[in-house]
C-alpha cells in the first residue's frame, strides 16, 4: 500500500501538523564520513573537512542566516547516518527536520549524500512567515553543505510519484532547487525493478552537483558586504 507521504526532500503536501517528505533508505549502504559508527557529533562544529573554496556558503553562513529568521539549525551524525533540525527561536519547537545518509555507489565517481527526507510543521510558515521553498532551502541547505564537507561530490533523492498531483509539485521544487531528473521509475523494465528496489517505490530520480547547489545559491547565504566588518 502507498504511504499516505510523499517520498522526497523538501516542500510538498501538508499531511496533519507537518509537511512530511522523505526519500527511502537504502540499507545495504555502507559509511563513507564520520570518524567511527556508534560516535556522535556535531557536524556544525567537527566537520568532516573544511572547503577551501571562499566562495561558497560555509556551515557557519548558511546556520547564521537560519539564526536571522529566528530559527536555530543544527546537524548531527552517526556513522554515515545525519539528522538536520530547525528549532523555532520563538516557540522553541522543531519546525523542521531531515535525514539522510552518506555512501558510495559502485560505477560512479566519489561519495554521494543520500537525502532520505525534510519535514516541516506548520510553525515554519504560521510563525516565521516563510515559504516551503524558503524553509526547505535553508534545511536542505544544510544537509547539502554536510554532504560537501564529507567530500561527496552528488546528491540524490526520489521524488515519488503517489499521486500525479503532488508529484509534479516535487519535482518542481527540487529542479528550482537545481536537482535534475536522471529516470524514470515506472516499475515497467528491469532497470525500474532495480531503482524500486533500491528506492522502495517509484517516481522520478533526481541528481545534482552538490558544488553547483552551494554555487547557485551562494547569495542567499554568503553574508553580504556591508555585514562585514571592514
Amino acid at each position: 500500500m502507498a504511504s499516505p507521504h510523499l517520498i522526497c526532500c523538501s516542500g510538498g503536501v501538508l499531511t496533519g501538523q507537518s509537511y512530511n517528505l522523505r526519500n527511502v533508505w537504502h540499507s545495504n549502504q555502507r559509511s563513507m564520513c564520520g570518524r567511527r559508527r556508534g560516535r556522535l557529533k556535531v557536524v556544525a562544529e567537527r566537520p568532516c573537512k573544511s572547503s577551501s573554496n571562499s566562495e561558497l556558503p560555509n556551515m557557519a553562513d548558511i546556520m547564521n542566516v537560519g539564526s536571522t529568521q529566528n530559527v536555530q539549525v543544527r546537524v548531527k551524525s552517526w556513522g554515515p547516518v545525519f539528522e538536520v533540525r530547525a528549532i523555532s527561536m520563538v516557540t522553541g519547537e522543531e519546525i523542521g527536520k531531515a535525514n539522510g545518509f552518506i555512501t558510495l555507489w559502485f560505477g560512479r565517481k566519489g561519495k554521494i549524500l543520500h537525502l532520505e527526507s525534510i519535514r516541516m510543521t506548520r510553525q515554519a510558515f504560521t510563525v516565521h512567515n516563510t515559504s516551503i521553498f524558503g524553509m526547505g532551502l535553508l534545511v536542505g541547505a544544510v544537509a547539502i553543505r554536510h554532504g560537501f564537507d564529507c567530500n561527496c561530490k552528488t546528491a540524490e533523492l526520489l521524488a515519488i510519484n503517489d499521486s500525479p498531483l503532488y508529484h509534479s509539485k516535487l519535482v518542481r521544487f527540487y529542479t528550482r532547487m537545481g536537482f535534475k531528473a536522471v529516470h524514470e521509475v515506472k516499475g515497467s523494465s528491469l532497470a525500474d525493478i532495480i531503482h524500486m528496489l533500491a528506492w522502495g517505490g517509484i517516481g522520478t530520480r533526481m541528481d545534482a552537483d552538490i558544488e553547483e547547489l552551494l554555487t547557485k545559491w551562494s547569495y542567499k547565504f554568503r553574508p553580504r558586504i556591508s555585514d562585514v566588518d571592514v
